[in-house]
């Protein structure tokens, strides 16, 4: 059987407080596994270690005990199997869209040509092939936003984590975002953490979704998800059985915040 693709193993991180002679226990005794070509949402209360565990996935930040393996391969620093999407797009404003892409293969090496055709390829299936050679600051939020997940791409890696790419978008552009990225990672195979706090956005591009608790962070629920095909989370968003999924997780929440 082969390996997971990322997979926690009783994963805690403390964070010391030598002003205060402190210990802050952001994530406990987290355990996950998920497969390749799978797309897995956390959500949890604010604080409960979510962002944390994508920050030990991606090599930034080391578990203070547990192991994290990406491929089969312990996490022991940053490595190119595994790239980050975050809220901000963190475009370079010095370069075009078409050189922002083709960053990450830059650094890697790789020559001009073939990082320039590759960078190309992706920004016509992210619907901005007209837009390669124009700046950042002329393009929209969620065309920025289109940009920095062809540049995610771009790398190739075998885990994309994702911590809230669309939260500060509006609602109408978030969905067509959550359109591209739901097609794009099931025509890619790609295998995917995602962070939320849009329940229904979980549900619409979820294989499964994982509850958090309060802080300490642990993980106290599993849903699968069994709506249809996730490459289309707009057609996902219309089935009747979402509504379901969101007063669930809704009640999971509520528990967990009165808990705390």
């Amino acid at each position: 059987m082969a390996a997971p693709r990322l997979e926690f193993r009783n994963v805690t991180k403390r964070f010391a407080n030598p002003r205060q002679g402190s210990v802050v226990v952001a994530v406990e005794g987290v355990s996950l596994a998920i497969a390749d070509g799978e797309v897995v949402s956390l959500i949890g209360p604010s604080g409960c270690g979510k962002s944390t565990l994508l920050n030990m996935g991606s090599g930034l930040d080391p578990a203070s005990s547990g192991e994290v393996f990406v491929d089969g391969v312990l996490v022991t620093k940053p490595n190119r199997q595994v790239a980050f999407m975050l809220q901000k797009d963190l475009l370079l404003p010095w370069r075009t869209i078409v050189e922002n892409v083709e960053l990450g293969q830059e650094i890697q090496g790789l020559p001009r040509r073939e990082r320039r055709q590759t960078a190309l390829d992706l920004l016509a299936k992210c619907r901005l092939p007209d837009f390669a050679e124009h700046y950042p600051h002329q393009l929209s939020g969620g065309m920025r936003q289109r940009a920095a997940l062809a540049r995610t791409l771009a790398v190739d890696p075998s885990v994309l984590l994702m911590d809230e790419p669309f939260s500060a978008l509006d609602a109408q552009t978030k969905m067509v975002l959550q359109q591209d990225l739901g097609r794009t990672l099931a025509e890619t195979g790609k295998t995917a953490l995602f962070i939320t706090h849009d329940l229904v956005e979980a549900v619409a591009l979820s294989d499964r979704i994982l509850v958090m608790s309060h802080r300490p962070g642990r993980i106290i629920e599993e849903i699968v998800v069994e709506i249809g095909e996730r490459a289309n989370p707009m057609k996902r968003r219309q089935d009747p059985a979402v509504a379901n999924y969101v007063v669930r997780l809704m009640n999971l929440l509520q528990i967990e915040q009165a808990a705390a």
